[in-house]
């Protein structure tokens, strides 16, 4: 498999695991229509101008039920696709391209709904140098795909999941005393390889994760105005990241401050699906 999720990541499982949901014993309907095996095609359809994302997911469903089945493309992960515009074409088992068509357009619209939004926020960075990252907030099980999708849009990915990286947070803060504290632990505890990142809501305590040793500070839910003085307090002792309620609507505020990174949670838990639609389908002979 060409695609990084389904390649490095071994996505069958969760693609199973997607499947058996959706058929937890049978597929009633289509079984009681088609008794036996009929070889068809059915085509991929835009119905909505996006950003595609997710072609060898979408071909691998299909695949995990059928190793026969062939999928072909008309595009490439990262295209701008257009409402009408044919995407490929789905041919082999009828039986097969009617069960595996809801999981296999349910990962390619998620997807592509997400890599589509954060085409849209990437592109109003593109003129900076701040860039913009995911967060955790994905759908449990889907982060690899979505993940994936962030990338495909011109995002970055944060760390990928708590073993990827030490982010102490107003919890963490709380639990260790103070920041100071938390940021000792931490150097402690971590090969020193590990960044440190610290989230801090306020002035003085982005003083203080500076003084601490942190490798990055997160500027939570501050203030653009905030935001901009905090990164002339840090003088680039340490990478900044501003987070908190981020979105396409107010991401220019953020442009100006400085800050390195921004991460907005909505590129995940806030895109909606891009439409898509297998049509047409029609016995082949052969």
């Amino acid at each position: 498999m060409k695609d990084p999720v389904t390649q490095k990541l071994n996505a069958d499982n969760l693609i199973l695991m997607a499947l058996a949901e959706d058929i937890t014993s049978e597929d009633v309907t289509t079984n009681a229509i088609i008794k036996t095996y009929v070889r068809g095609n059915v085509q991929l359809i835009c119905k909505q101008d996006g950003i595609i994302c997710g072609l060898e997911v979408f071909k691998r469903t299909f695949e995990l039920l059928d190793p026969q089945t062939e999928v072909s493309f008309t595009v490439s992960d990262g295209d701008e696709v257009k409402k009408g515009q044919l995407l490929g074409e789905v041919t082999g088992d009828i039986r097969v391209l009617l069960s595996g068509e809801r999981t296999a357009l349910n990962f390619l619209q998620r997807m592509s709904g997400i890599a589509t939004y954060t085409r849209r926020v990437a592109d109003l960075l593109k003129d900076s140098k701040t860039r913009l990252l995911d967060t955790r907030k994905t759908t449990p099980n889907m982060r690899i795909f979505e993940k994936y999708a962030v990338k495909v849009g011109g995002g970055y990915n944060h760390r990928y999941n708590l073993s990827d990286g030490i982010l102490l947070k107003d919890n963490h803060i709380g639990a260790a005393g103070s920041i100071t504290a938390a940021v000792k632990m931490a150097k402690e505890y971590a090969p020193f390889v590990r960044k440190i990142e610290v989230e801090v809501e306020n002035l003085d305590m982005c003083r203080e994760a500076v003084e601490a040793g942190a490798d990055i500070i997160m500027l939570d839910n501050m203030t653009p105005a905030e935001m901009k003085e905090a990164v002339k307090l840090i003088g680039g002792r340490a990478l900044t990241e501003c987070s908190g309620n981020v979105t396409g609507e107010n991401i220019k505020d953020i442009i100006d401050t400085g800050v390195d990174y921004v991460s907005s949670g909505a590129l995940t838990h806030s895109a909606p699906i891009l439409d898509l639609s297998l049509k047409n389908l029609r016995p082949t002979e052969g």
